[in-house]
């Protein structure tokens, strides 16, 4: 438990030294964490500690592709189209090293109705993201022909990618070591990531959807559901609702200064009604499946 939490704390740090001082310096840190997190899991022969350590590499190997390929020249959508068949890559070879199956990882399709249910929140989580961070969109325009790519590059890449390696491997491994708390240490450790957008409101945001996901994949065994609402949130915030604001409209800044509360609340109580039915939904699965 300690060695979780220090290497944690490491990586929280390496996210830090990235974001808010030197990329430089930031690309340095996670290439020697990275280092001693291979070593010191080769050290570590006991079960689970080894497993645990290896499925943490994934986290600054993540920041290390991030930095070191040279994409500048290449749009923002088309970096997650280079860097992430690696991340891939690397997970699914965490996955055979581990001697963990498909199926443990999630890679299953069990109960698709309620996956695709599942999958709707993902328009929740997308204008809650969005109001949050209001990026700039990583299209030109609003046209089908220049939004079906870069939608089909971030459901594969954040959505599926991302998903089989938080929720997947790392929430295996971090599950076998520490319990009932290898899920809120993932979903801290996924927030922790997100620290380039310099948002703490993202941040905490990002460590409930982590948590909700992660129980989404404990409770059902599959990462089909929460890998196409992790997809759909992305094209909501950086496709879709960048350009849903009309010039001399209602702005998205009014309704956060609260110009539309009633918006504001029909929306949160819909939400809510509709993720507490969901999580009813997959109890009830989860249990009949016990029954059985």
């Amino acid at each position: 438990m300690i060695t979780s939490i220090i290497y944690l704390l490491a990586i929280a740090l390496a996210e830090v030294v990235t974001n808010f001082f030197s990329l430089m310096a930031g690309l340095i840190c996670n290439t020697v964490l990275l280092a001693v997190l291979i070593i010191d899991s080769s050290l570590a022969a006991e079960y689970p500690r080894h497993e645990l350590l290896l499925a943490l590499c994934l986290a600054p190997l993540t920041r290390i592709l991030s930095l070191s390929m040279p994409l500048t020249q290449f749009s923002p959508i088309y970096w997650y189209l280079i860097i992430y068949p690696t991340l891939f890559l690397a997970a699914w070879v965490a996955m055979r090293r581990l001697n963990l199956t498909a199926g443990e990882t999630g890679l299953t399709a069990q109960r698709l109705p309620l996956q695709l249910v599942v999958a709707l929140t993902g328009f929740i989580f997308g204008v809650m993201e969005y109001l949050i961070l209001r990026p700039e969109p990583l299209i030109s325009q609003l046209y089908w022909a220049e939004v079906l790519l870069p939608a089909f590059v971030l459901l594969v890449g954040t959505g599926f990618v991302e998903e089989f390696m938080f929720r997947g491997v790392m929430q295996r491994a971090s599950m076998e070591a520490l319990g009932g708390w290898g899920l809120p240490y993932v979903a801290l450790l996924f927030a922790i990531l997100h620290l380039i957008h310099r948002s703490a409101i993202d941040i905490a945001f990002v460590f409930v959807i982590g948590l909700f996901f992660g129980w989404i994949v404990n409770r059902t065994g599959s990462l089909l559901g929460v890998t196409l609402a992790h997809g759909i949130t992305n094209i909501i915030v950086y496709l879709i609702l960048p350009f849903l604001q009309p010039a001399g409209g209602w702005q998205w800044d009014a309704v956060l200064e609260g110009t539309h509360p009633a918006l504001i609340a029909v929306f949160a109580l819909l939400a809510a009604v509709f993720l507490l039915a969901l999580a009813l939904a997959i109890e009830g699965w989860a249990w009949r499946r016990g029954q059985s």
